[in-house]
């Protein structure tokens, strides 16, 4: 992977290029992000980018085709190295350790470097059971690295989800921070950090990632998926700055524009017709349980939009042309003084709708509400 293919992240990719160009480079880092962020695919570009044969010496990234940028964008260089959280499955039965997995590790992230543990875990048929780095990958990590790099400048470990580590197998890589190999470099990808021993977080170099912006998200969408921009944006807004999670949902619900459910359904509030609120009321219902709790929360971040617009455009400097023309109408009718009480209301709605209550009176009853909030704003 080259750092040109992970959106944005100019900020840690720059830290990152910084570290090789001044020859600063850390033995053991720490990247740190939500799930479904970039920290994975920049620990892969950033290894790619450290054993590059023909990089030049200021090069903003990985050459991409020489033998080593090569083996490594297959995930199969014998210097790269991956400890993750396994457990045994219908294939392998005992003694569960991240090298009888390579095979469909390999496929996993290839497919899609920005997904989680539950998806990992359903790739490798784990069904209910948890993953986690046993006491048994302790000998691996330490045969591993016994090992001088076989071709390749540095030989690179990448830890992923350290924070799931027995805790022998904690102690064995303490002690390998302690007393690093030469020429070995250990990435940790982590989504929790707060959980690992303290005496591991004070031998690591922070990298910490920043959730993708829905920019960002919304533009890797529509230029890499061809996902139609309006959808792209929804979806980027229920993201909430997981890569992950857009990718996903981005197939899902492609019949459903939650954007013109919801316009329709603030007008229809504000006039509050009975007749017109309960006929939306069943296409409300006919969305199913996901769907609505899906455009729950969609409202809640539009809502959130209208009201930061409403204070100051400068707040909202993206918007979609068609999201403009409503957003700067509706910013109108939401306030400092009304905007908790819509919340609250969407919040109540949609924890209703997780509860399995009657999907067309909650919607009714929401409208009524929210109806009634709107049009004291006005007057």
């Amino acid at each position: 992977m080259t750092f040109a293919e992970i959106p944005n992240q100019a900020a840690v990719k720059q830290l990152l290029r910084q570290s090789v160009q001044r020859q600063h480079v850390a033995h053991a880092q720490l990247l740190r992000s939500g799930e479904g962020g970039a920290a994975l695919a920049l620990a892969l570009a950033y290894a790619q980018y450290l054993n590059c044969e023909e990089r030049a010496p200021n090069a903003e990234d990985s050459c991409g085709h020489c033998p080593a940028c090569t083996k490594i964008a297959k995930l199969a260089h014998p210097d790269l190295n991956f400890i993750v959280p396994v457990t045994t499955t219908k294939t392998v039965t005992k003694d569960a350790v991240s090298s009888k997995f390579m095979a469909e590790w390999r496929s996993f992230v290839l497919d899609n470097p920005y997904q989680g543990l539950n998806d990992w875990m359903q790739h490798i048929g784990a069904e209910n059971k948890q993953g986690n780095i046993s006491k048994d990958e302790a000998v691996q990590i330490l045969k591993l690295v016994s090992l001088k790099a076989f071709e390749a400048r540095f030989k690179i470990v990448i830890l992923w989800l350290p924070e799931l580590m027995h805790p022998a197998a904690a102690n064995a890589v303490l002690k390998l921070l302690e007393e690093p190999p030469p020429a070995t470099i250990f990435l940790l990808v982590s989504h929790a950090p707060e959980q690992l021993l303290p005496t591991i977080i004070s031998r690591v170099q922070p990298v910490v990632v920043r959730p993708f912006s829905e920019d960002d998200i919304t533009e890797y969408l529509h230029a890499h998926h061809q996902v139609p921009e309006a959808k792209a944006r929804q979806v980027a807004q229920l993201a909430e700055g997981s890569l992950g999670a857009a990718l996903a949902s981005r197939d899902a619900n492609a019949d459903h524009d939650y954007f013109e459910f919801f316009v329709k359904w603030m007008r229809q509030s504000y006039s509050q017709k009975a007749a017109d609120i309960l006929k939306q009321s069943e296409d409300f219902q006919k969305l199913g349980r996901e769907n609505q709790k899906e455009l729950l929360s969609y409202s809640l971040g539009l809502l959130r939009k209208v009201l930061l617009f409403g204070i100051d455009p400068r707040f909202i400097p993206h918007l979609a042309a068609a999201e403009q023309d409503f957003v700067t109408k509706f910013s109108k009718l939401v306030t400092p003084r009304n905007a908790d009480l819509l919340t609250k209301e969407l919040t109540e709605a949609h924890y209703h709708i997780e509860r399995n209550a009657n999907a067309k009176m909650v919607f009714v009853d929401s409208s009524l509400r929210l109806g009634r909030q709107l049009r004291e704003a006005q007057g």
